[in-house]
């Protein structure tokens, strides 16, 4: 499996044949440089967390342009179907759903969710983290945009994931120190690999926070660069 971060909460993890990208808010993202269409080239699946323009990003034009198929909850299913992506997969909090060789497990997740439409916000249903469980190889756990919370106990007793991916920036999600409260209580991570920090001036610009309070958890931590793949 590999995972490249692509800046704030948006990944790439692709396995088999499955390019997955995770919240792809790259051309609004200031600390996203890379070039976009190489970023996105032979997407299959475009996966949501929740309607914030900071996480649907450009999940509309990757799906109308690569065919991907969008995979979020109905709301945000809709809300791309009607900009023309064609090819949606609506579930909600606690579904699991199926894209070849692997699941996506919708979780519950503590934050709001609206996109901006016409200078007005929409809701556009509940906020989720997803697990994507590989027919072969490690679920790996994409938090979304959340506080701390004890059911995080539960995401981790039916599904196991062994790679994390938290938010740490603070003010809008967890700080460093809560999310590796979280990463420490909940998780059995082997691999961790904070998010959600750096992208604007108003939450935390480092993850150093979040990577000392780690120490000593037995989980290795990752702060890649914007772009960088990881291989587990």
């Amino acid at each position: 499996m590999q995972v490249t971060w692509l800046g704030h909460s948006a990944f790439c993890i692709a396995f088999d044949a499955a390019k997955i990208l995770i919240d792809p808010f790259l051309r609004g993202n200031p600390k996203f440089t890379l070039d976009f269409d190489a970023a996105i080239a032979g997407a299959t699946h475009v996966v949501i967390t929740h309607g914030h323009d900071d996480h649907i990003g450009d999940a509309a034009e990757i799906a109308q342009k690569t065919g991907a198929q969008a995979i979020a909850n109905f709301e945000i299913c809709m809300y791309l179907a009607e900009r023309g992506v064609q090819n949606v997969n609506p579930g909600n909090t606690g579904g699991t759903l199926r894209g070849e060789n692997f699941g996506v497990a919708l979780t519950p997740a503590l934050h709001s969710a609206a996109a901006t439409v016409d200078g007005k916000l929409v809701a556009l249903g509940g906020a989720n983290g997803v697990v994507i469980l590989p027919d072969r190889g490690a679920p790996i756990y994409h938090a979304g945009d959340t506080a701390i919370f004890s059911d995080m106990a539960l995401i981790h007793e039916l599904y196991r994931p062994r790679i994390g991916l938290v938010p740490v920036g603070g003010r809008f999600t967890m700080d460093g120190a809560t999310a590796a409260l979280a990463a420490r209580r909940y998780f059995e991570f082997g691999d961790v690999i904070p998010m959600h920090y750096g992208s604007f001036p108003v939450i935390d610009p480092t993850p150093e926070t979040f990577v000392t309070a780690m120490q000593g958890a037995g989980a290795r931590v990752h702060t890649p660069a914007i772009g960088e793949t990881l291989t587990f």
